[in-house]
């Protein structure tokens, strides 16, 4: 909204030029989020408590999570509205990647508080079933395939290589299948990742700055046509989004960090998950996407193994799944769990950035 404000006001007013600047405005997106949780999350964190919105934990996690149990939750609901709030007074709200990442935010944001209500208020621990989640997921798929088939074109459904330049890949009409399983992935990745303490929320913030740095070149004519990336008109905007993302991911880190005061819950996981996806998909770095998040990749997996062996021969690989219990169980403190994720995430993006010229 200030965008649009004070940007057409340029003419009589020239520092108001300044709005013309997707990184002043990327910047400022992400300080306002940060804000807005450092502010609020008190009294958040105190309604919660007041309504009884605390954490229920599993019987079967190691013996250290009971302590944890009652704490509040759904507090990702805080990230989420410091995005969009980021998100409406900065971005360009004419343009169709931001209003992709708006219908994200909502669709996501509201499957997830229902889940969260479900598990909190209904004493149903699994929450939603796997079976609906997915439905909504892929409902959401068809309906970004068509906007971007509508605004972009056959081009929509064409993605990037890693390590090779000048070809691309063609999807085609199984292209709402493909955004469906990205987002389907992240968000599931996202979800099991948060399990300790300022874990997953951290993991996010790395992925999302990184996100923002792929956004802004994949948006720029002249740098993606030097780093062989394809350039996606409109794309530039969505770091702003996600810069917004890294801004909120630090405050509410600052709540999360051991011992959490806040867990964000569904509704943070799946937004978040569905921002993340939804931007890999709009900038076209779909399969760069498995080293952005290539910490969340690592959890699913760990879990997709374990369930592997244990139905097709009786034994588990780790000792828990996801990966972060396994440490847990080998004795590793929790702080020092999720700072060497965080490290492994900050590798896993500077890597991600290299291969844009290994090409």
């Amino acid at each position: 909204m200030l965008y649009h404000l004070l940007y057409p006001l340029r003419e009589f007013f020239s520092p108001l030029r300044i709005f013309g600047y997707i990184t002043f405005r990327a910047a400022n997106a992400g300080v306002l989020s940060l804000l807005l949780i450092l502010i609020f999350g008190p009294q958040v964190i105190n309604l919660l408590k007041k309504y009884g919105i605390g954490e229920r934990i599993r019987e079967d996690l190691p013996h250290r999570h009971k302590k944890k149990e009652g704490t509040p939750t759904m507090g990702g609901l805080l990230v989420v509205i410091a995005v969009l709030i980021a998100t409406l007074l900065f971005c360009d709200l004419s343009n169709p990647m931001v209003q992709i990442l708006l219908i994200a935010m909502i669709w996501f944001g509201l499957l997830g508080f229902y889940d969260d209500y479900i598990k909190t208020k209904k004493g149903h621990p699994e929450g939603i079933r796997k079976r609906v989640k997915l439905i909504f997921q892929f409902l959401y798929a068809i309906v970004i395939g068509i906007i971007l088939y509508k605004n972009y074109g056959p081009t929509s459904s064409i993605t990037n290589l890693l390590f090779i330049k000048n070809i691309v890949i063609d999807f085609g009409y199984f292209y709402p299948v493909v955004i469906a399983l990205v987002i389907a992935g992240t968000s599931n990745g996202v979800n099991l990742t948060d399990g300790l303490d300022g874990l997953a929320i951290g993991v996010v913030g790395i992925a999302s700055a990184t996100l923002a740095i792929l956004a802004y070149i994949s948006g720029h004519a002249i740098i993606s046509r030097y780093l062989n990336v394809l350039f996606v008109r409109d794309a530039g905007e969505l770091a702003i989004v996600c810069l917004a993302l890294t801004g909120a991911s630090l405050g509410f880190l600052w709540f999360n960090a051991y011992p959490a005061q806040i867990f964000m819950g569904d509704v943070g996981s799946l937004t978040i998950g569905g921002i993340i996806g939804t931007t890999a998909v709009l900038i076209k770095q779909e399969i760069l996407l498995i080293l952005v998040g290539g910490v969340f990749v690592i959890e699913a997996l760990s879990v997709l193994i374990q369930v592997y062996f244990f139905r097709t021969q009786k034994r588990r690989v780790f000792l828990m799944a996801p990966l972060h219990h396994h440490f847990e169980l080998k004795g590793w403190p929790e702080p020092k769990i999720v700072v060497r994720f965080w490290i492994i995430a900050v590798l896993f993006g500077l890597f991600a950035l290299a291969t844009l010229k290994v090409r």
